[in-house]
């Protein structure tokens, strides 16, 4: 973990986190982004760390990303796979989160097998650490931000996790889909791989845990939610964004944010 982030990589951070909130104008928490370095790098992006204190009870959607993450918090410390439902977290009176967000596939060493075992679950830490997961749950919710992220790390470098050339590759595969917007098809994303369609899915399944399929609508609804704030021309949007009809975005999309897109227009546009 670096001591001191660059300023302009937490904002980076930040606004990464952030695409995939629903209506993050409203967000009723402090949130903050600290990059992972050294050793942990190959495994992890990010340690965040959200705060909260507040007189009435946020509930906070999100359209959840292709990654796993781990989070402690005093009610729970868990490992999520990646969730493919709707999904939100509803925050009352005072409280942290210390989260750590692994790279796409970063989290395979760690279990030693498909994270595809990981996907639409919860999992605890005494269950998937076992006592010592009770015991880093206990040190975190005890500890200022700094040593809490410190924790963590220790107890993650001490399961002498193996680097893995193919969490790069799948990593660089994620990170193009997310960077272009031209990227709609599965078939595309296997010709910028070199591979065949079903190699790919392969891949996915086993490192990220779902299949590119579904990432690259995951991405694609990120921006939506961004682009459906500032306009509504569904049509053009629905055809940019891979889809074969307006019809089919907009079902995809509301099923997504939890509003049809007019509606959310009408909710968070500026």
């Amino acid at each position: 973990m670096d001591d001191e982030p660059v300023a302009d990589d937490i904002r980076r951070l930040v606004k990464t986190r952030q695409r995939g909130w629903i209506d993050p104008a409203r967000a009723s928490f402090d949130h903050r982004c600290h990059a992972c370095g050294g050793e942990l790098s190959p495994f992890a992006e990010h340690f965040w760390i959200s705060t909260w204190d507040l007189a009435e009870p946020f509930t906070q959607k999100l359209i959840s990303h292709p990654k796993v993450d781990l989070t402690i918090t005093e009610a729970f410390a868990r490992v999520a796979g990646v969730i493919t439902g709707d999904f939100s977290c509803t925050l009352e009176g005072r409280g942290r989160v210390v989260g750590l967000k692994f790279r796409p596939g970063g989290f395979r060493p760690f279990i030693g097998g498909p994270v595809s075992t990981l996907t639409g679950r919860f999992v605890s830490l005494p269950d998937m650490f076992g006592p010592a997961g009770a015991v880093l749950w206990r040190q975190v919710v005890a500890s200022p931000d700094e040593e809490a992220m410190r924790l963590i790390e220790g107890f993650l470098l001490d399961l002498e996790p193996t680097p893995d050339p193919l969490i790069d590759e799948v990593d660089a595969l994620i990170s193009a889909v997310q960077a272009d917007q031209t990227l709609t098809s599965v078939a595309q994303l296997a010709g910028v791989a070199g591979m065949s369609v079903r190699s790919l899915q392969r891949l996915f399944r086993e490192y990220v845990g779902i299949g590119p399929k579904w990432v690259i609508r995951r991405f694609r609804l990120h921006e939506a939610a961004e682009r459906v704030q500032n306009g509504l021309h569904l049509a053009d949007m629905a055809t940019e964004l891979g889809y074969y009809d307006q019809a089919h975005f907009t079902r995809d999309f509301t099923t997504a944010v939890g509003l049809p897109p007019a509606v959310y227009h009408r909710d968070v546009s500026p």
